[in-house]
């Protein structure tokens, strides 16, 4: 057997290029505030039978009822607990959603674009499905599909697009703006918006949590939601001290079959209570509003 050769060719996306924060020209927020805030809940729907969707138990059996019932919580349940909680708040959420929502359960949609300033985000068709794995094609196809239904369902086009399970293919950027989405939540790479080069065109990069975001976080690495509660808080007072010197974006990804679980819910609406009352000097948003100021700003500079 041949021994493997020094990889001297590092393979790179070609989509950015490397920047400090020490060279970052940064927006500066409305009323120059220093640090966005938003929150976003995902609203997901699984196919039964399917084996892909995160998991409370390893061991269910084939057709995973376990699971998928627990899941369909979020969507029967949790979700609408946690739309209450929002409206209490006046949190305007970044609602991230499959288009097999618009299918299966219409009305939860339908309060959560009611809530005041809300977004929608397209989320993919299923998150029992990964775009990434799909044909140039296929997911198109998809992407496309998607863009139609959403659009459809508010009466405008949707700005961003977050992918299931942040899967990506080399051509899934040029398919996003090829479509009409101006920015993307998959890369969590920077604490600013960032713009990736595409053959239709920039696509701006807002930042979305990968840690502060309840699935990975809680499952499958069985953080307790107390430590993910105090994770949120560290993460808001770090940013906020940071945004002294530089502009911060912070996200908070959510999903009602996991914190709309009651036991979770009590220890998130004290939390979210306490960053909410600390706001003064933050600009508590959306994707899409930190997106469409960035590229505002960046246009007339340009």
């Amino acid at each position: 057997m041949s021994s493997p050769q020094v990889l001297w060719d590092i393979a790179s996306h070609q989509r950015y290029a490397y920047s400090s924060i020490e060279h970052q020209v940064l927006p500066v927020w409305p009323k120059g505030k220093g640090l966005a805030l938003y929150i976003a809940m995902n609203l997901e729907h699984f196919a039964f039978g399917l084996p892909e969707g995160a998991k409370l138990s390893q061991g269910a059996n084939r057709l995973d009822v376990l699971n998928y019932a627990w899941r369909d919580y979020g969507n029967r349940v949790g979700g609408w607990y946690l739309a209450d909680l929002f409206a209490e708040l006046a949190i305007p959420p970044a609602v991230i959603a499959n288009t097999a929502i618009i299918d299966y359960c219409p009305q939860l949609l339908d309060r959560w674009i009611s809530l005041p300033g809300s977004e929608l985000i397209g989320h993919g068709h299923t998150n029992s499905q990964r775009q990434g794995e799909l044909s140039r094609e296929d997911e198109f196809a998809l992407i496309a599909r998607c863009q139609q239904r959403l659009t459809e369902y508010q009466q405008r086009p949707v700005a961003g697009w977050l992918s299931p399970w942040i899967s990506e293919s080399h051509d899934t950027p040029d398919l996003l703006r090829q479509n009409g989405f101006s920015y993307t939540l998959n890369w969590a790479h920077d604490d600013r918006p960032v713009a990736l080069q595409t053959s239709h065109g920039d696509l701006l990069s807002v930042p979305y949590p990968q840690e502060i975001n309840d699935i990975p976080t809680i499952i499958p690495n069985g953080t307790s939601i107390e430590t993910f509660c105090s994770m949120i808080e560290s993460q808001f007072a770090e940013m906020k001290l940071r945004a002294e010197q530089r502009p911060q974006v912070m996200g908070i990804a959510l999903h009602p079959y996991i914190v709309g679980q009651p036991f979770r819910l009590h220890h998130l609406r004290q939390t979210l209570k306490n960053i909410i009352a600390q706001c003064e000097d933050v600009w508590i948003t959306t994707p899409g509003e930190i997106a469409a100021h960035s590229l505002n700003v960046t246009n007339k500079v340009a």
